[in-house]
């Protein structure tokens, strides 16, 4: 039945077609239009996004620090600091600095295993801390 229909669309004009699909989109109460947001492509890389076994495995990881405790805090700020002067080699002043400009990268294309130890450490000195 559906080559049957298939070998009939072949030999239709391109008006013909047209008018087909309006036709179909009045019947079916459906909007065939491709949205300006849309892409339609043959590409294997977008096409299998949903297939996780062809998904790249993510190796390099970005510590992001995202936000310190208050100036009511003093002592894990302090923490903070000595820790991001560790971690960065920043000055203590370049450090505090840092803190203000949150969110703000640490530590880029780490293994996953130091971003997680880096994290760690932050958060338990009180910082909030995201790794992507």
């Amino acid at each position: 039945m559906f080559k049957e229909i298939i070998e009939k669309l072949k030999n239709i004009t391109l008006l013909e077609a047209v008018e087909l699909v309006k036709e179909i989109e009045e019947t079916f109460g459906v909007d065939t239009s491709i949205s300006s947001n849309m892409t339609v492509t043959n590409s294997p890389e977008l096409l299998n996004v949903a297939d996780p076994s062809l998904q790249k495995e993510q190796t390099e990881f970005t510590v992001i620090l995202e936000a310190v405790p208050g100036e009511d805090q003093k002592s894990k700020r302090l923490n903070i600091f000595r820790l991001i002067r560790e971690i960065t080699a920043l000055g203590l002043k370049e450090a505090k600095e840092l803190t203000t400009k949150l969110p703000h990268p640490l530590k880029e294309a780490i293994p996953k295993e130091q971003a997680d130890e880096l994290k760690t450490q932050l958060e338990e000195a009180g910082a909030k801390v995201k790794i992507q």
